[in-house]
């Protein structure tokens, strides 16, 4: 497997399957407003998704498109984060997971922009412009949560305590990395974590809430190795195709 494949797994996997637990609140979400807009964020993701995969099969060139790439590999083939995959659980661990992720998002986009490689900078140049939107939402509700009610406050301070062990991942960077960045195609992702942490941090202030002093990672998705939890997301996600293989409308 190239590493320029490998990259692309990387960024196409993570929007998918956040798109797909955004997806999972559709019919349950806590007002009409927020069923429309995480809709339309996991849109914004799956069309994204579409975009870096369709990408990687055509550097793949081995005969599979994006959706072979969706639906016909298994948990351990997929290179998505492990923050993406973890559960919704209540709305506030959604807002949560969404905001440390869309202030990651934005600026490794904004980076990706000056990427070498035409395809990657277009698709980031495109991405960007619905990733700005989804950082403003999320950062507008973890103040809104973070300084409301003390039960929004202790649910979203929950979240955070929960979640933050997953963050480290985003800016681990390897040997796929590394080749990429020579070429100035990637991104040093380690280069991001300092401004990230400032975003974080100003917004955390505002919301009166408290950062985890602990710095220990959860890692591994990068590589393949999941939570159980993408097991049971991708069994629900590639249902139809496994049922009735290359099956269309």
């Amino acid at each position: 497997m190239s590493a320029f494949f490998e990259y692309l797994l990387r960024l196409g996997d993570t929007d998918l399957i956040l798109s797909h637990r955004l997806s999972e609140w559709v019919g349950h979400a806590p007002a009409i407003e927020e069923e429309l807009a995480i809709g339309n964020i996991a849109l914004d993701l799956l069309g994204q998704a579409q975009l870096w995969l369709n990408l990687a099969a055509e550097i793949a060139n081995d005969g599979r498109d994006a959706d072979q790439l969706v639906y016909l590999r298994d948990a351990g083939e997929y290179r998505n984060v492990l923050l993406v995959e973890k559960p919704n659980g209540d709305f506030a661990h959604t807002i949560t997971r969404q905001f440390f992720f869309d202030a990651f998002h934005e600026l490794l986009l904004g980076a990706l922009t000056k990427s070498s490689d035409v395809r990657i900078a277009a698709i980031a140049a495109k991405a960007i412009k619905e990733v700005n939107y989804h950082l403003r939402r999320s950062r507008d509700w973890v103040i809104a949560l973070g300084d409301g009610s003390d039960e929004s406050h202790r649910r979203m301070q929950t979240a955070i305590d929960d979640l933050w062990s997953y963050t480290g991942e985003l800016f681990e960077t390897d040997h796929v990395d590394r080749e990429l960045i020579a070429a100035n195609v990637a991104v040093d992702l380690s280069a991001l974590r300092e401004p990230w942490l400032r975003a974080i941090k100003n917004t955390m202030m505002e919301a009166t809430l408290d950062l985890p002093q602990n710095d220990w990672a959860q890692r591994g998705g990068k590589r393949g190795v999941h939570s159980e939890h993408l097991g049971y997301l991708l069994a629900e996600m590639q249902f139809l195709q496994r049922a009735y293989p290359n099956a269309t409308w």
